[in-house]
This record gives structure tokens, sequence and C-alpha cells, in this order.
């Protein structure tokens, strides 16, 4: 059985920042928190993710309606590497974050990433088989290749973690996820990156005084939805 990852249910909040005000951020929070352990020698790792989304874009349209309770499939890929290829479920319930994931080979990443979708009923997974009737019956197809750079902190208590995603990207029209050659165009204007941070019931008082980010930033910015506007 493949690894399989139900993780609980969790706060997120999302900022747009400038690169100045993350320098500043990232050198207070070295000081305090621990790199991420994926991270090479300057912090930072590069994600890729391809998003699904069905034939009337359900994905982009909830989450431009405010739909209270809404889903994102996505397979996601670290350092354009296939040594960890991670299928995913994010849902987000009112101000809650509900991610479950389940590991897969390259074969079979390949085959979702071209539509086929038939060797999910192989895989005895509760994910692999919700896959499957999206990609069957909701018409569930690959939709944009989302690339950024993440420097990621991270602390233990109520599972603290501070991300800064930087230079997003995307692959326009391309939905070969392992092609390091894809054209990308960058998709953010004006800030320079997103700031997400992310706790279980509670972000304990000292990491809100660290972050301390002017409230005018927050915002319920979408990556995704941000990429789907280049099409």
């Amino acid at each position: 059985m493949p690894v399989y990852i139900d993780r609980p249910f969790r706060h997120e909040l999302k900022y747009y920042i400038n690169q100045g005000d993350a320098q500043v951020l990232s050198r207070r929070l070295s000081l305090t928190m621990d790199r991420d352990q994926n991270a090479d020698e300057y912090g930072e790792y590069h994600i890729r993710s391809l998003y699904f989304d069905d034939t009337i874009n359900s994905a982009v349209r909830d989450k431009l309606d405010g739909v209270d309770e809404r889903k994102k499939y996505r397979i996601r890929i670290y350092n354009l590497s296939d040594g960890v290829i991670s299928l995913e479920c994010k849902q987000k319930v009112g101000q809650y974050i509900h991610k479950r994931s389940m590991r897969i080979d390259r074969r079979l990443c390949e085959e979702l990433c071209m539509g086929e979708y038939e060797s999910l009923l192989h895989v005895e997974a509760p994910l692999a088989r919700e896959m499957y009737y999206q990609m069957n019956c909701r018409m569930l197809r690959p939709a944009v290749i989302v690339d950024y750079v993440r420097e990621a902190f991270v602390a233990p208590y109520q599972d603290v973690r501070i991300t800064f995603d930087k230079d997003l990207r995307t692959g326009v029209f391309a939905k070969d996820i392992f092609d390091p050659e894809i054209p990308t165009v960058r998709a953010m204007e004006g800030y320079d990156m997103i700031l997400e941070v992310k706790f279980n019931k509670f972000l304990p008082d000292y990491y809100h005084r660290l972050v301390q980010v002017d409230a005018s930033m927050h915002s319920a910015v979408s990556k995704y939805v941000i990429c789907r506007k280049f099409e």
C-alpha cells in the first residue's frame, strides 16, 4: 500500500510581501526557527505542481466565488526530481485547510498527466479511489503547471510553518511536469512573493510577534488561480 498521509485541519494565513520585507523577516525567523530539512545550502527548494480541473473550471470558479468548502487536486514534485511524487487533495473549509496526500510512482504520474486514470483502480488508498472518481465522472484533467521557489521555517509547537514562495511562474499550456525546459512566465506583478503562515489550533504569541506583517497585505491569494489567468 502506498504512503498515505491524512493531515489534521489547520489554519493558513497568506500575505503578499515584497522582497525587502521578506529579507528582514527571514533573518528574524532564522534566529528562532529551524529551516525545512529539505532545503539546500541557501535554505530553499523548488516546487512544481500540476493542478487538475474539470471542463467548467470548477476549482477556479469556486475560489473566485468564495465558495466556503472547496477542493483542489494536484501532483507535486520537488527540484524537478521523481524521487518524491505526491498526489494531493487540498481542501478548504471555512478558515481551515485539510490536506491529504499519497506517494505515487513516475509511471502512474505520467499516466495522470496524460489524462489516463485506469491504473488508480489498482492502488489501495482512499485518495486513489477519489481521484479515479474525479477523473472518470467529473472529467478532471491536467490544467496548469505552477512553479515557485520556497524558503521554509518550521517549529514543533502547534506545528508552525512559515514559508516564502518566490518567483511564481506558470507553465503556459505545458503539462509535462518533469520537463525542465518547458516555457514559463512570471505570474505575479508588484509584490515579489507570497508569505504563508500555517499552524494547528492557534499561532503562539511569540511567532505572531515575529511575523508582524501589515494586516493590509493579508489576502486569500491562490497561486493556482493566479497562474490560470495566463491561458
